[in-house]
């Protein structure tokens, strides 16, 4: 089966309104498509469909985050407290920008602070308050709040908003036009809708899905970051590419190498810095790529995967929480898109 069926029988299961999907590599992209509606009974997808990349916008911060080591403006091993002194005296303090970025900082995963705290200052201090479930570096636990702790050590070491410096860093030298926190209202109407959200009472369409970051205004290191497929796929070259986008270098050769090595192997999930590692078994990035490769999801529904052995990216854009979050049938379609994905790239270049 080619990428395009696994997708159309998904839309016909409603897995999602609508989709898009890429692949390629250092080139460029080999092939796309889009398929499916905004939203059940909407405007279809089309090319420049706005998609609310989730925490996909965590390797993106990511990628910012390294640009400040190359610079000298960061290190991996800076604690907490030496750019946010008013996290001092807590059990944030002493924890390394290493341990947020590969998710061993022992901080809870998925923590829900929105609903005790509405107002920005208020989840913040709350965020000081996270008791950790074990000692950094001893296991992976998957943590947003690592990240939103991540964005503010970032724009306070570059002294520039994290937005901005998202901007500046990574999606302008990559060429992603369209990738951007806040979609003015006018774009809102090009945006793939994603929950009917209780709490917000409303389909939610062009604003952030994720609680904590509409708490934080829309703008986090974990989340809020909105793209279009070929920004996707740019940035997908771009690492192919070794960090050289397509207006500028993004990261250095090297840089970009310490990022993506596999830093968690003696610990049971694969992890780099920013990204998920191949792990052996139920991979989304499915079961072809190498054990060079990485990539990261959004619980949207969204990923790219990039294998640099195979000289190989792979986008897959959806609305999977549309109406409800409940469904987990994105987790096996990942699986088989990116195996056929990775399948009809490699066999179209050696028909070339």
């Amino acid at each position: 089966m080619t990428p395009e069926t696994h997708l159309a029988r998904a839309l016909r299961e409603r897995t999602f309104s609508g989709a898009a999907w890429a692949y390629g590599g250092s080139t460029g992209t080999a092939a796309s498509g889009t398929l499916g509606s905004l939203s059940w009974g909407g405007d279809p997808v089309r090319e420049d469909t706005l998609w609310d990349l989730a925490s996909v916008t965590k390797p993106i911060v990511g990628l910012a985050a390294m640009a400040l080591v190359e610079s000298g403006e960061l290190t991996l091993d800076d604690p907490v407290a030496a750019h946010l002194p008013e996290y001092a005296g807590t059990d944030l303090a002493e924890l390394t920008v290493f341990q947020l970025l590969t998710h061993t900082s022992g901080l809870p995963g998925q923590e829900p602070l929105w609903r005790r705290h509405g107002i920005r200052e208020e989840l913040l201090a709350a965020l000081g308050r996270l008791p950790p479930r074990f000692p950094p570096g001893t296991a992976v636990e998957y943590s947003s709040a690592g990240f939103i702790l991540l964005g503010l050590i970032a724009e306070r070491a570059a002294g520039t908003p994290l937005d901005v410096l998202v901007r500046e860093r990574v999606t302008e030298p990559a060429g992603m036009d369209a990738t951007r926190y806040l979609l003015p209202k006018t774009d809102r109407r090009r945006a793939a809708a994603t929950e009917e959200c209780p709490w917000r009472g409303r389909v939610v369409q062009g604003t952030v899905h994720d609680e904590n970051a509409e708490v934080l205004g829309g703008v986090a290191g974990h989340a809020g970051l909105f793209g279009a497929l070929p920004d996707l796929a740019a940035l997908g070259e771009t690492l192919c590419r070794g960090g050289r986008g397509r207006r500028g270098r993004v990261l250095g050769e090297r840089t970009l190498a310490v990022m993506t090595e596999p830093r968690t192997d003696h610990l049971p999930l694969r992890r780099s810095l920013a990204w998920q590692g191949r792990d052996p078994h139920h991979c989304s990035g499915g079961d072809l790529l190498t054990p060079a490769a990485y990539g990261h999801t959004g619980f949207t529904g969204t990923s790219l995967w990039v294998d640099p052995e195979l000289d190989v990216f792979v986008v897959l854009l959806t609305n999977r929480v549309h109406p409800v979050r409940s469904s987990d049938a994105i987790t096996r379609l990942r699986r088989v898109f990116h195996n056929a994905a990775v399948t009809a790239c490699l066999a179209g270049r050696s028909a070339s």
